[in-house]
């Protein structure tokens, strides 16, 4: 009788003490899905940097290290799943990492956190979001927003962008690697559109209503269902549809509690029924 082994997600972001966000998200998503995740943090926060103060410790000069004990280990993933990275140095150990681990057998999600509304977040330089580029060629899903898609393509951010526009987008992005991708949280009329593009079918979009301003952790929250969905099997579209219902949920939760915005969403109140 054979038996399945568990699978194992790496998982390259931040660690957030406090606001719900990067690994404090994935871990606990990942593993409702039933799968082990293994986080590579890149920074130590007290709380997400939307507080106005918090205490950071960069972690990038252990990283090497750090993965350097997983090799002698011989660990193996199923999937490996990248989020904020601080750094061109944090980009090249990345770099590293998808050529140590990767395999025929290995899905990888990149999810380019670089900025919003059509500008680069404060820490983010031009230099540093060409060095993101980079990383493309080693995904096979690419979970960018439009601002970031409209960056790695260089191509001027239209917040009014057709779906057509939306299809040339995607394009050029497959052309560096991704042949599954997702343009997440495009503002429609009070709607939240995700446009999934994947290679050899037409391109759909989904929509959901926007239910309060956006918070942190939503993306983390979207990137780790599509990476675990994904080692487990299930169709793009389908894993898509399920990320976004499952957050359109945990939003109207979250509005009902009046959390304050930067605590980020109350996906804890629905992890049984992801």
């Amino acid at each position: 009788m054979s038996c399945s082994k568990q699978k194992k997600i790496a998982v390259i972001n931040d660690f957030s003490g406090f606001g719900r966000c990067s690994l404090a998200v994935s871990i606990p998503i990942i593993s409702a899905l039933k799968i082990q995740c293994c986080p590579v943090p890149t920074a130590i926060f007290s709380n997400h940097t939307g507080f106005e103060s918090f205490y950071c410790y960069d972690f990038t000069q252990h990283m090497d290290r750090y993965i350097d004990e997983w090799e002698k280990l011989a660990l193996n993933f199923s999937g490996i799943l990248t989020g904020f990275l601080g750094s061109a140095e944090q980009i090249d150990i990345v770099h590293r990492f998808f050529e140590r681990f990767k395999t025929q057998d290995t899905i990888t999600v990149v999810d380019p956190v670089m900025g919003d509304y059509g500008k680069l977040y404060p820490t983010y330089t031009p230099c540093l979001a060409s060095r993101m580029e980079s990383l493309l060629e080693f995904s096979d899903i690419l979970t960018p927003n439009l601002t970031e898609a409209s960056i790695l393509t260089k191509t001027e951010y239209d917040p009014n962008i057709s779906e057509d526009g939306l299809f040339e987008l995607c394009k050029k992005l497959a052309q560096r690697g991704p042949k599954k991708i997702v343009i997440s949280g495009i503002e429609r009329d009070g709607d939240l559109e995700n446009f999934i593009y994947e290679d050899g079918k037409e391109p759909i979009c989904i929509r959901e209503h926007k239910v309060g301003p956006c918070r942190s952790g939503t993306g983390d929250v979207f990137s780790s269902i599509i990476a675990a969905d994904a080692v487990n099997g299930v169709d793009f579209e389908q894993s898509v549809r399920h990320a976004s219902a499952f957050i359109a949920k945990v939003l109207r939760k979250t509005i009902e509690f009046d959390t304050p915005k930067t605590d980020g969403i109350c996906f804890e109140e629905f992890l049984k029924e992801i």
